[in-house]
């Protein structure tokens, strides 16, 4: 087998190839352009839009070009795949507003490089199909797919009972059309996708066979849904979708995911997230059988992942947020990384005034009592920005008070609140 799609196969990054024979043959004679479409239905992706990215880019680094096609068209049409009911239809300000956010996170992922013989290509498919009329849509591409063949595709027949629209209905026509499209003047034999984008991707192979002659040949390779062991869906928390976006997901929480992954999914996460050679992470998966308590197979995960999204800035202050609240030496962070490490923990507002420590705990429900408050201050259990507070008369004021609006108060080892001062 060639040699990238024995690693795609190890990685478990295969599950559907139209034609797996005739594509080896292709990759084993020449390097060729691929391409993988994001539709624009919000200003960031989240992790589990980019497993089919990350497959692209291995098959940069293998050589190979990759065009990136971001739906600024089938953005306003929206997708039936995986939906039981329709999409909630965006303005065109907004897709161009989301276009504009998915091109800045593809840059982080791909060598744009313009000297690069391979260097990756961003396409929109708003500039073709946004200038077609619906008449040259209708004959040029309407005529070449049968109203039964996109009935038998999974993502339509299981909206048929509950309805979908024509313009759901007609989605697999676009993007088929783009395949066509970036055949013709992009050069591009193979297209990659989520398991969940199978029909579209065979239905532009078929609309490259009719409009073709006998030697066209064009591939399509889908990836498998991500899971987690327990059966869970992956890439969810507690707050919501993982987003690549440092304002949605902050790095510190980004790192966090991932550092949390259990020793069950950390290989498997390991093989399809990062960029760690084969021996790499087997060396890994031996100390996750070895030394689990270490997690050094998660603090791996974390750090690949969120350097390749974040930076290596990034990941040094999410790792000096991870050091600082493990040994309780708030001190290390500055005022930022505290409201970023504590932005989800426990809260409550007081008002912005001097205010003794023991009533301080009290008011903020930090200590159920003022006997227990003044036993919590006395001691040692207080802690306020890091700095013990053991002195019943202590007062909370402007030196406390952390960009003049909130202290973080910590009671025993675990339990932070973050008071703040209005």
């Amino acid at each position: 087998m060639n040699e990238l799609l024995q690693d795609l196969n190890w990685r478990g990054l295969l599950y559907q190839q139209t034609d797996a024979e005739g594509m080896e043959k292709l990759l084993n004679e020449q390097k060729v352009s691929l391409y993988v479409g994001v539709d624009p239905t919000a200003d960031s992706m989240h992790i589990g839009h980019i497993v089919p990215l990350l497959t692209l880019r291995r098959f940069q680094k293998a050589g190979h070009t990759p065009i990136l096609l971001v739906g600024g068209a089938t953005g306003t049409v929206g997708d039936p795949s995986g939906r039981s009911e329709e999409r909630q239809l965006q303005t065109m300000e907004q897709v161009e507003a989301n276009v504009r956010g998915l091109k800045a996170q593809m840059e982080r992922l791909f060598d744009f490089s313009s000297d690069a013989e391979n260097g990756a290509v961003l396409v929109n498919n708003n500039d073709w199909a946004g200038q077609m009329t619906l008449i040259d849509f209708l004959r040029d591409y309407g005529k070449l797919i049968n109203v039964n063949y996109i009935l038998n595709k999974d993502t339509v027949a299981s909206r048929l009972d509950s309805g979908i629209s024509f313009t759901e209905f007609a989605y697999t026509l676009i993007q088929g059309m783009d395949f066509n499209h970036l055949y013709d003047h992009h050069n591009v034999r193979i297209q990659v996708g989520g398991s969940d984008q199978w029909g579209n991707i065979t239905t532009g192979l078929e609309m490259i066979r009719k409009t073709h002659d006998e030697h066209a040949k064009a591939y399509g390779i889908t990836i498998p849904l991500v899971t987690k062991a327990d059966g869970t869906k992956f890439g969810k928390t507690a707050g919501g979708a993982v987003w690549l976006d440092a304002k949605k997901t902050s790095p510190y929480e980004f790192y966090q995911f991932w550092v949390n992954t259990a020793d069950a999914d950390v290989v498997k996460y390991l093989k399809i997230f990062t960029f760690l050679t084969r021996e790499e992470i087997e060396a890994l998966a031996q100390t996750v059988e070895t030394e689990a308590h270490l997690r050094k197979a998660q603090k791996a995960l974390a750090e690949e992942m969120t350097r390749l999204i974040h930076g290596e800035e990034a990941l040094a202050t999410a790792q000096r947020i991870t050091a600082a609240l493990f040994s309780g030496d708030l001190k290390a962070l500055s005022t930022a990384e505290m409201k970023e490490a504590f932005k989800d923990v426990p809260s409550t507002a007081l008002a912005k005034e001097d205010i003794n420590i023991v009533e301080l705990l009290v008011q903020a429900g930090i200590s159920p009592s003022k006997r227990q408050a003044r036993e919590d201050v006395t001691n040692g259990a207080i802690s306020v920005n890091g700095e013990k507070v053991q002195d019943l008369d202590y007062t909370i004021d402007a030196k406390d008070r952390l960009d003049d609006a909130f202290s973080i108060i910590r009671r025993g080892k675990k339990k932070y609140t973050m008071v703040q001062f209005n």
